[in-house]
């Protein structure tokens, strides 16, 4: 693990009265492994919208998302790309799919080096047709 991030877990263990890095690393793996097992999503169409954003300067993260909209292509709704700020990128993912789709898509986004932020939100699609019926 990078020693900047490093400091930052132990600076957050501080601000946040933890008692030390693993007590933070083991709840955020508790919430990252728990953040799928949402039974409300289980076996529902879904959507969902991902967010990447990534310094333009490094390349390899945009050759990445170019992959994985094409490796995802029967996934990917639509895929918006933005230049934001003076040296960032932003990679915008609509994904229409089952939780297993999406949360193999959102891992693969997480584990793709040099992301700088990476946001998303899922919502069953029949939620969003019973309310505008």
């Amino acid at each position: 693990m990078p020693e900047e991030l490093l400091e930052r877990i132990d600076e957050f263990a501080e601000d946040h009265g933890y008692t030390g890095r693993s007590e933070v690393v083991r709840e955020a793996s508790r919430n990252l492994l728990d953040e799928f097992e949402d039974s409300r999503l289980e076996d529902r169409e879904l959507m969902a919208v991902v967010t990447v954003l990534f310094n333009y300067e490094t390349t390899s993260v945009e050759e990445q998302m170019m992959h994985l909209r094409h490796e995802h292509e029967d996934l990917v709704a639509s895929n918006f790309h933005s230049h934001v700020g003076n040296h960032y990128c932003m990679e915008l993912f609509v994904l229409e799919g089952d939780l297993e789709e999406i949360s193999t898509f959102v891992g693969k986004i997480r584990a793709t080096k040099d992301t700088l932020s990476i946001d998303y939100s899922v919502m069953p699609v029949d939620d969003f047709e019973t309310i505008h019926a």
